[in-house]
């Protein structure tokens, strides 16, 4: 008898956080590495909100909570569905867990029997397929490529749907491309969702702040309110408010669903921490304003990223809508050798490459379901960024 489970192997370790890991263990062994991998803002929290966090403390409000959320911080996320998407939820239709990725495995393990189908458009973010395998469901992939702006097309959804699938994941902003759909474009989508009523949808709008040159953010339940009472709309406090570690994710959606979910979360972790939730109502109620002039250094830093990687021979790199990611591609860098020897077959060898030769760490393509491509995270500082495009095109340069 094995020990390990059969359904463990049918997933892998986050290579995103691989590339991370791997980036600070060169750091520290001296190497001089510029890590573009990692998928959080480089600014700290803002004051207010760790000085909510210190208040907690203070006040003793250190125990457990309510599984899934406490009262203040489930209002919280009700004011901010109301107020920034017209989404009204009541507290029981309300979830909060330990970071947006709890919140989607929840979701995952209560509704997904062995041969249900999800439907994940590629390029995805890297955990969407090992969640639905962990959870017994079956990943089906719908891709959409750079000929499109990395954004799926309703044709290719709805060919893509049967009559065994049960979720649609849809993410915008996305992780790794920053594509942003405009409400036209999400309403494509929502169209071929009305004509197939067993189809729910989970929407993954963790970087919903995160978008420039004027572009607007809808959600999908936003635009169709016909598919409310079918869809799971998640956020966070992660990207935005730029608290990545305090880890506190939340969604709104049908009573039924939510409380299967908490039913989930309270034998596994049960309450998110309490110091955490604390901080989180603090984010989300008060000043909203450095949120713009976060956005402004992203937009500086995305016109950088995009026109050094534009300059560099064999790689195409589109601009995105969001986020803070942009996804080139390095098709006219396959089947060439790099000054040290290794033969670009995929972008796994260019990313690996890439850092034995030039020090940068970005993610390969293959990682998101699409190739051949590479994912790089802009969120640090200017320099950095600039540095690692000048070492990105000498490494192109020299390939032959």
């Amino acid at each position: 008898m094995a020990f390990l489970s059969d359904m463990l192997a049918r997933v892998k370790p986050s290579p995103t956080i691989a590339v991370t890991n791997k980036a600070r263990e060169l750091k520290a062994a001296g190497r001089d590495v510029i890590g573009l991998g990692a998928g959080e803002p480089d600014f700290d929290t803002p004051q207010n909100i760790k000085d909510a966090a210190t208040r907690a403390i203070a006040e003793g409000k250190t125990k457990y909570t309510a599984v899934d959320g406490i009262p203040e911080l489930k209002q919280a996320i009700r004011d901010k569905f109301l107020r920034d998407n017209g989404l009204d939820y009541t507290p029981a239709q309300i979830s909060v867990g330990t970071g947006g990725k709890q919140v989607l495995y929840n979701a995952f393990v209560a509704t997904l029997n062995p041969s249900d189908e999800v439907v994940i458009p590629a390029p995805y973010w890297v955990s969407y397929p090992d969640m639905v395998l962990l959870a017994g469901g079956v990943p089906v992939v719908a891709e959409a490529g750079i000929e499109t702006g990395f954004k799926l097309s309703p044709e290719a959804l709805e060919a893509a749907i049967t009559d065994r699938t049960k979720w649609f994941i849809f993410n915008s902003p996305s992780n790794p491309t920053g594509a942003g759909y405009t409400e036209e474009e999400l309403r494509g989508l929502t169209d071929v969702l009305l004509r197939h009523p067993h189809v729910w949808v989970l929407t993954d709008d963790m970087y919903e702040h995160l978008v420039f040159d004027g572009f607007t953010f809808v959600t999908p339940a936003q635009v169709e309110p016909r598919l409310k009472d079918r869809t799971l709309t998640v956020n966070g406090v992660s990207k935005a408010y730029s608290m990545t570690g305090w880890r506190i994710g939340y969604a709104g959606g049908p009573e039924e669903l939510i409380a299967a979910m908490r039913k989930v979360q309270s034998q596994s972790t049960s309450n998110p921490c309490s110091i955490s939730q604390w901080a989180a109502v603090e984010a989300l109620n008060g000043p909203q304003d450095f949120i713009g002039s976060n956005n402004a250094a992203f937009r500086r830093r995305r016109d950088l990223v995009v026109a050094g990687l534009n300059d560099c021979p064999g790689i195409i790199c589109p601009v995105p809508e969001g986020a803070f990611y942009v996804y080139p591609s390095i098709a006219g860098c396959i089947g060439k050798v790099t000054v040290g020897g290794a033969r670009i077959d995929d972008d796994e060898a260019f990313a690996t490459a890439l850092l034995d030769e030039e020090g940068v760490a970005v993610v390969f393509g293959s990682a998101f379901g699409l190739s051949p491509h590479f994912r790089v995270s802009y969120a640090t500082s200017d320099d950095s960024l600039a540095e690692a495009c000048s070492r990105i095109r000498r490494f192109c340069e020299a390939l032959s």
